[in-house]
């Protein structure tokens, strides 16, 4: 893909674009203006993943209201660190005039050597952990449904499921053109939304009103490391950013409405599955003797065997959609660490091996670990990447343009006591 930057006479714009995507088909270079559809899709698929499968573990002790309180802050605070790192992005892209830079750069360019190295080991810690856990799950379901395809019980090791995931969707990512995952993509989130919406439909009719009104509100403290993995899409916006082409407007559209979408779908999720858990789940939960599995518990209920499949089909595409956007994140990452440019140098296979071979390894070794994957790539990884480097970035940026005259386009509203706010709240995090 050959792409160009096209500088514009009034960047103050926000619906201007900022530059232009030009690809070459081999007959003539075409403009491949960036999709809102598109990278809503990517961060919503990035979004609802694992972390909607191992939420309400987390949350059931404390109970509906005060989770759902819980989830509306988080996503708040998501929301507004997420925009942060779109506009340090946005400036670093016309700073340095290039788009497609790696969140290292982006880092580096702002907070200098140790900045970049702390993000970097964050980033890398939390990728990797996502993919086991991704692939992990992925793979025990893949294995599973072969089982009950050949009507037969335990006929696959949980390894082979797991190699068979990431070769099966790594391969897609490896020999698919951009555009053509990205529609897949779309279509993937499509087939999430329409299953999660069965499952609701499903197990709606099995609340449990008394369930609604149970509430602990310090029980809420344990939840919030695997609620930010939940509300997690920043390792995707430096990518959003170059997809929609520095346009402001589509970039904010992009990570409201995707992330918004998620958070519906916690919502309603938490809820519906908090809502249907009998007392003497809660009961034996409280007291340390179960470990709290949706899957298990709904897929074993009286709705049926429809039930059990659309939480497979709903899990599986959930983990699917998120894992080719953490598998994304880290190939820009890693082309920005090698000087990577060019599309040929960007189908590399040493690239790909990097990202997919160690956590698929492990994963093998280890089928059982998606819930210590999970929990692992929670507070500290998250802490520093979605509040602590977004907040110090944007205050270094805003100061450093206000001695200047260079243009600065703003995505998020307010000054230092915001960005204060955030970064204090973010090493709260590291401690809750």
């Amino acid at each position: 893909m050959i792409k160009t930057v096209l500088k514009l006479d009034t960047p103050t714009q926000e619906s201007t674009r900022l530059f232009s995507n030009i690809e070459f088909d081999g007959n003539k270079l075409t403009h491949q203006p960036g999709s809102v559809v598109g990278g809503t899709a990517l961060i919503a698929g990035t979004i609802v993943g694992a972390g909607i499968l191992g939420l309400p573990a987390v949350t059931l002790s404390s109970g509906v209201v005060p989770s759902t309180v819980l989830l509306i802050a988080l996503w708040l605070y998501t929301l507004i660190s997420g925009l942060m790192m779109a506009e340090v992005t946005l400036n670093t892209m016309r700073l340095v005039g290039r788009p497609n830079l790696g969140l290292l750069f982006i880092v580096e360019n702002t907070l200098g050597f140790l900045g970049a190295r702390i993000a970097a080991a964050a980033y890398l810690f939390l990728g990797y952990a996502l993919l086991v856990a991704y692939i992990t799950r992925g793979g025990e379901i893949l294995a599973s449904a072969a089982s009950v395809a050949w009507n037969v019980e335990n006929v696959l090791p949980e390894w082979v499921g797991i190699i068979t995931f990431t070769l099966l969707f790594g391969g897609m990512m490896y020999f698919g053109r951009e555009q053509v995952v990205e529609k897949l993509n779309n279509v993937f989130v499509a087939i999430l939304i329409a299953s999660f919406l069965g499952i609701l439909l499903l197990i709606s009719t099995h609340l449990q009103t008394a369930q609604f009104l149970y509430q602990d509100w310090t029980a809420i403290t344990p939840a919030v490391s695997v609620v930010l993995v939940a509300m997690f899409f920043h390792n995707i916006v430096p990518l959003v950013v170059a997809k929609m082409e520095g346009d402001a407007r589509k970039i904010r559209t992009c990570i409201v409405i995707g992330s918004g979408i998620p958070l519906l779908m916690f919502l309603a999720w938490n809820a519906v599955i908090l809502g249907s858990i009998t007392p003497d789940i809660v009961q034996n939960i409280s007291n340390g003797r179960t470990i709290f599995d949706p899957l298990q518990i709904l897929g074993s209920g009286s709705s049926g065997e429809l039930l059990g499949v659309l939480i497979s089909v709903f899990s599986e595409f959930a983990l699917i959609t998120s894992f080719i956007g953490v598998a994304y994140s880290l190939l820009d990452f890693f082309k920005g660490i090698f000087n990577v440019g060019n599309n040929e140098l960007s189908k590399s296979q040493s690239l790909y091996l990097i990202i997919f071979a160690p956590p698929m390894i492990v994963g093998a070794l280890n089928p059982s670990i998606f819930f210590t994957a999970l929990d692992y790539s929670g507070t500290f990884s998250v802490s520093v990447l979605a509040g602590i480097i977004p907040a110090l970035m944007i205050w270094k940026q805003r100061e450093a343009h206000s001695h200047s005259n260079s243009i600065n386009q703003q995505l998020v509203p307010g000054g230092k006591v915001i960005f204060m706010a955030m970064a204090v709240i973010g090493f709260l995090f590291m401690w809750s």
